[in-house]
């Protein structure tokens, strides 16, 4: 273990704020495990962890929201990443968001946004890794700046502590 935490350790990943609905609920999460996986067809993987609440909704989606977050957003990774409505927050009040036409809940204040419909689930111990197929995307080109990493987000106390 003492080699993985050494590698691990220095990762710093783009983080993504993934959202989810499903039976009338929305969710949404601060996320750090995601990927591109494919280029033809265009895949993206998404992982979210079981103890999230996000997850829960999103086992019952089609499609998930995948968004990128720019360092100057840190209040909205903090809202999705340090908050759950497991305690009764509802982090939709406190954001802009609204539904894209395929359904799915968006951040449009955000600078790329992508949602996916569910390709296939892969179960991986903790986390769940969610397949996806873009079929809609958006954002705002007037938000530049640097994405928010890892190492920007950790002084958020996530909603749920890791396992």
């Amino acid at each position: 273990m003492a080699g993985t935490d050494a590698f691990t350790q220095r990762l710093d990943p783009d983080m993504y704020l993934v959202t989810a609905a499903a039976d009338g609920e929305r969710a949404g999460c601060l996320v750090g495990f995601a990927a591109q996986c494919s280029i033809r067809p265009t895949r993206f993987m998404v992982w979210l962890s079981k103890a999230n609440r996000t997850f829960r909704v999103a086992e019952r989606a089609d499609r998930l929201g995948v968004h990128l977050l720019t360092r100057e957003q840190h209040a909205l990774a903090a809202l999705f990443g340090g908050r759950t409505a497991d305690d009764g927050v509802d982090k939709f009040a406190e954001a802009d968001w609204t539904r894209a036409g395929s359904g799915a809940v968006v951040l449009p204040d955000t600078p790329a946004w992508f949602v996916g419909r569910m390709v296939r689930r892969l179960d991986a111990g903790d986390h769940v890794g969610f397949e996806l197929d873009p079929v809609e995307s958006g954002g705002r080109e007037d938000l530049g700046g640097p994405l928010l990493r890892l190492s920007d987000c950790l002084d958020i106390t996530p909603g749920h502590p890791a396992d």
